[in-house]
């Protein structure tokens, strides 16, 4: 549902069961952690919550014939942030391979050599997007292909829909098919140009990306440094130790260096608007050096699972002080679903004994990962001033749901049914800077 958002647009009132976190939760007490309102109110006004609370007292103040849509009983939150993901990966999920490099080889590049055609990837940014918004996803961080028309289709989609969307071009010289590669030259060309185009542009903003070390010469990655140095309001994304078999490979290529990460960080790639897909296999100095660096390590659990990479160690990461994200990593990831994808993540760190309570989980999809973003100020929450990106989220959406759900005795209850058994059938609406994307809301009546 492609609905341009406007500058100026009527207010409206949403009610519902509102849901929204103030700060990282500390286990299963720590209702302190966020804000519930069992009869709440959203009102929302140009494209931005301008207040949350009680209801009544929202809407006593909501301006005169303010029309409200009642959600009630469902649950209103901030909507999902997807901060690992590749776009041109759309028709790869469920491809059938060994592990990363042949997934790479076999499957993924030859998809990205279609994505020179802006038409292909129009086509294929509408199929996207309608996941993204069928799944609560409001905001995603992608890998675009190496061809800025593949940037164009990505932006294009997402401006025609409102969203608060982030991405780039692709950066690889080598070890992949000549129709994906480009040069140190071009690619900081071509980037410098799409960052004039789209960075800050409605709600775009430009990502620096190198794919990673192994399809990237010494020379591109000084290019990826120079294109940080210079624009250091964008951010960077990467991919670090997933695979031991890429780590090899990599350190083959860049040989001297005493890890992975020290490729990264001789070439300046790392800050805190540094994002470093998987980091399973890190050393205690790697999670030193990100630890000062402030970037974040993003766990990616469908496509650990998928392809064998091994299990995230949330733990010892953030025990060593580095900060932490979730995201789907489609398409070696399964599912567009942040309920699927925080599942498999409970799955993967309960393995591990690291037992996550359901307030930890939702706070990382919403808040946690706004806050590895650095725009905790602009997405996440439900704070007034905050963009209304909202989901309207449903504990009883589907009949096993529902038989659960008779016997559910707290909020923690009912994001544990959502995040254990729900889907897409669980997202009843997806509102993107306050207007209504997968049509699920109630009609609205005049306050």
């Amino acid at each position: 549902m492609r609905i341009p958002v406007l500058a100026t647009s009527p207010a409206r009132l949403l009610r519902g069961r509102i849901v929204s976190f103030l700060r990282r939760p500390h286990g299963a007490d720590d209702d302190g952690a966020l804000v519930h309102h069992a009869d709440g109110g959203l009102l929302i006004e140009n494209g931005l919550i301008t207040a949350m609370g009680p209801f009544a007292e929202v809407a006593a103040a909501a301006p005169a014939a303010t029309p409200v849509t009642d959600h009630r009983p469902h649950l209103l939150m901030a909507g999902f942030i997807d901060p690992h993901l590749h776009f041109p990966q759309a028709q790869v999920i469920a491809s059938w391979a060994d592990q990363l490099l042949d997934w790479l080889n076999d499957h993924t590049f030859p998809a990205e050599q279609k994505f020179a055609d802006l038409a292909h990837g129009q086509r294929i940014a509408t199929a996207f997007y309608d996941a993204l918004i069928a799944h609560g996803t409001t905001t995603a961080v992608a890998y675009c292909s190496s061809h800025p028309n593949s940037v164009r289709a990505y932006f294009g989609e997402a401006e025609a829909r409102g969203m608060r969307m982030l991405g780039g071009k692709t950066m690889m010289d080598r070890n992949a098919p000549p129709a994906l590669c480009d040069t140190a030259q071009s690619a900081y060309d071509d980037s410098k140009a799409l960052m004039a185009e789209w960075h800050g542009r409605g709600r775009a903003l430009y990502v620096i990306t190198p794919r990673f070390a192994i399809t990237s010469t010494p020379a591109q990655l000084e290019v990826a440094g120079a294109l940080l140095a210079e624009h250091p309001d964008c951010h960077l994304q990467t991919h670090i130790n997933e695979n031991h078999n890429e780590i090899t490979y990599t350190l083959d290529l860049y040989p001297g260096h005493a890890d992975y990460l020290a490729v990264y960080q001789r070439y300046g790639l790392l800050g805190r608007k540094t994002l470093l897909g998987h980091c399973i296999h890190m050393n205690d100095r790697e999670l030193g050096v990100m630890r000062e660096a402030g970037s974040v390590a993003v766990f990616c659990p469908t496509s650990n699972l998928f392809l064998g990479s091994g299990l995230f160690d949330k733990a010892r990461l953030e025990g060593h002080g580095v900060r932490t994200a979730i995201a789907t990593d489609i398409g070696g990831g399964t599912s567009y679903s942040l309920l699927r994808t925080l599942d498999e993540g409970y799955k993967v760190l309960q393995l591990q004994r690291q037992r996550l309570h359901p307030y930890e989980t939702f706070y990382w999809a919403t808040r946690g990962n706004a806050e590895s973003l650095s725009l905790e100020d602009r997405i996440g929450t439900l704070d007034a001033g905050t963009e209304a990106d909202i989901i309207v989220l449903n504990p009883a959406a589907t009949p096993e749901m529902a038989l659960r759900h008779e016997t559910a005795r707290s909020l923690a209850d009912e994001l544990f049914i959502l995040q254990t058994l729900g889907d897409d059938r669980a997202v009843v609406e997806t509102y993107v800077a306050g207007v209504g994307m997968k049509g699920g809301g109630n009609i609205p009546i005049i306050f």
